[in-house]
């Protein structure tokens, strides 16, 4: 039996990653970085991935990385879904990094581990494990093509890009167009990558790269909703022993308590499955059933604890200053990412062999 609690060395990777968000991503400084055209927060992805060492916790040290595992890595995401800190680290120190380890390509394992490059992988958001992807065609030694929804896109410096002869290449930013989208959570933008007889590196196959890289981010992405509904609760509890009504605290009321208790069970239910996921990712033991499992359940728990947070605020939740939008957006975007909660539930269903009637 895995033991699921944190360790010190957890712990002490949690209180070292709290810090530095609270001195660098307060949520009103987030709010304001949304309503400008760089959404990333390049200097704070700096002082994680380079300063702190934090975008090589997956790669061997022999590669260049830290030689942790995805248990440390999803504490690092549950402080920044916490903060809903605006860097691309699920989408390179996890996706593009994961899928590089399928493949084994050193050079830009190393690059990607310093933090002197950020990866990204062009398979769409809402792509879930097992299931299909569109690809690029491969003329001439060249890539031409048009792949959407990829998120974290602005930020990168190299593409990964999967091609109709079932290569994953390797593409320089520079030599590819990129679009934004319009995207719910202003905090992950989405945008289009447009390749016009781009040249690319053959890194490895992609099948088994992407499965790989979604399987990894579904069963991560568990524990940055974890931070987004830890945030909520703890939030809104805070608020409400604040806020008085008929002199008063509202946090007082029965009908209050009795939401709050539910959404903090929620909570609690979120993390034993977050933390099952990612130490079986550490293991490699029952990972597919541990990923649909994390999965079903993560998405409406993250979503109710924020639709909760906005309605228990009440007015000032509502506005474009106090953060709670972010994390609903956030909570939003990551029920369809890598997979909704029904497709992971038809997953779960067909490896435990329990079929609806």
């Amino acid at each position: 039996m895995s033991d699921l609690l944190y360790s010190e060395e957890e712990e002490a990777l949690r209180s070292a990653v709290r810090d530095l968000l609270t001195d660098h991503c307060d949520p009103a400084g987030v709010v304001a970085r949304t309503e400008t055209d760089a959404p990333h927060d390049l200097a704070l992805w700096k002082l994680l991935a380079t300063d702190m060492g934090l975008a090589g916790l997956l790669v061997p040290e022999a590669q260049g990385g830290q030689g942790a595992s995805h248990r440390e890595v999803a504490v690092v995401l549950e402080e920044l879904g916490r903060a809903v800190a605006p860097v691309p680290y699920l989408s390179s120190a996890v996706v593009a990094t994961e899928a590089l380890l399928e493949c084994g390509d050193a050079e830009l394992l190393e690059r990607l581990a310093s933090g002197r490059a950020v990866g990204i992988l062009a398979v769409g958001l809402h792509r879930a494990p097992g299931t299909a992807f569109s690809v690029v065609r491969l003329e001439n030694g060249r890539l031409h093509g048009q792949l959407t929804g990829i998120a974290d896109l602005a930020a990168a410096d190299v593409v990964l890009v999967p091609a109709e002869d079932g290569g994953l290449y390797a593409v320089e930013a520079t030599d590819a167009t990129v679009t934004p989208q319009t995207s719910l959570d202003l905090t992950r933008p989405l945008a289009t990558v447009t390749l016009d007889g781009a040249p690319g590196r053959r890194v490895g196959d992609s099948a088994p790269a992407v499965h790989r890289a979604l399987r990894s981010a579904a069963g991560l992405l568990a524990s940055e909703q974890l931070g987004v509904a830890d945030w909520a609760l703890t939030e809104t509890v805070r608020y409400l022993k604040d806020r008085k009504q008929f002199n008063r605290a509202v946090g007082g009321f029965q009908a209050l308590k009795h939401r709050l208790a539910q959404v903090w069970l929620e909570v609690v239910n979120l993390r034993a499955a977050a933390r099952s996921s990612a130490d079986a990712l550490a293991t490699g033991e029952d990972i597919e059933v541990a990923v649909a499992v994390a999965q079903a359940y993560a998405s409406p728990v993250a979503v109710r604890a924020v639709e909760e947070a906005l309605q228990l605020h009440a007015g000032i939740g509502m506005t474009w200053e106090h953060p709670t939008h972010l994390y609903l957006k956030r909570a939003k975007a990551d029920s369809i990412a890598y997979g909704t909660a029904g497709a992971h539930r038809t997953t779960l269903a067909g490896l435990v062999d329990l079929q609806a009637p």
